[in-house]
């Protein structure tokens, strides 16, 4: 008759312990070395194309037609539809929404450290909200650096589940963070470089005017409502 096999419970115990020690270890190395590669892909995006700084440019010296809405400059393309997202006790925009028919893009202006980059601390923040609304999210090396590709679950106006795709862009500069959420058909294909085309463009084009005011970094910074006759 084969005896009965005897456990160390105690011993059993103290493998765990070293088991789940070395996999936090092996967890911690990984997502440093994930966070090492996206700010080498931040690293690699130099703004020498846009989005630019409102000191990096003069612009007077085109006839560009643009849209000055204070901390914020924009160029409009054909058909493009702008909407604002104002706050109405300050009477201040908060973020715009532009939209070429099939794609659309959200944009907002942040307060940011002139010697250093936010871009990590930003992304953890993206990445724990995901998490923390049940939806994924996966980043890629975009036009600006790296880009979140998120998937949050949604329920639509009649009750029925449905996903949410966007793709997040990060551009940081002296004094300032650009943030671009895209939706629609350039988050549906995201590597369909045609249906993105449209937000490229515009979010290359934006110029950003800090100004003096102090500001905590992170904070949105207001912008203007604009008048339709700027250039």
């Amino acid at each position: 008759m084969r005896e009965a096999a005897t456990v160390d419970v105690g011993r059993t115990k103290d493998v765990d312990a070293e088991v789940d020690d070395v996999t936090e270890e092996l967890v911690g190395e990984s997502a440093g070395d994930e966070a090492a590669t996206w700010d080498a892909w931040d690293a690699a995006f130099d703004r020498e194309e846009g989005p630019f700084d409102v000191a990096e440019v003069d612009l007077d010296a085109d006839e560009v037609k643009r849209l000055d809405l204070g901390t914020l400059v924009i160029t409009p393309f054909d058909k493009m539809n702008l909407q604002l997202q104002v706050d109405k006790a300050k009477e201040k925009v908060q973020a715009l929404l532009i939209s070429d028919g099939t794609s659309a893009m959200e944009v907002a202006v942040f307060a940011g450290p002139t010697r250093s980059s936010m871009l990590g601390e930003i992304r953890e923040e993206i990445i724990k909200a995901t998490e923390e609304a049940d939806g994924k999210v996966e980043l890629v090396q975009g036009p600006f650096g790296a880009e979140l590709r998120r998937r949050l679950p949604v329920t639509t106006p009649d009750g029925k589940p449905a996903t949410h795709l966007s793709r997040t862009w990060l551009c940081q500069g002296p004094g300032w963070v650009l943030r671009g959420v895209v939706m629609g058909k350039a988050a549906l294909e995201p590597d369909n470089q045609d249906a993105d085309l449209a937000m490229w463009e515009f979010f290359t084009n934006l110029v950003v005017r800090r100004g003096p005011e102090p500001a905590v970094p992170g904070s949105v910074l207001l912008m203007e409502i604009p008048q339709l006759d700027e250039k």
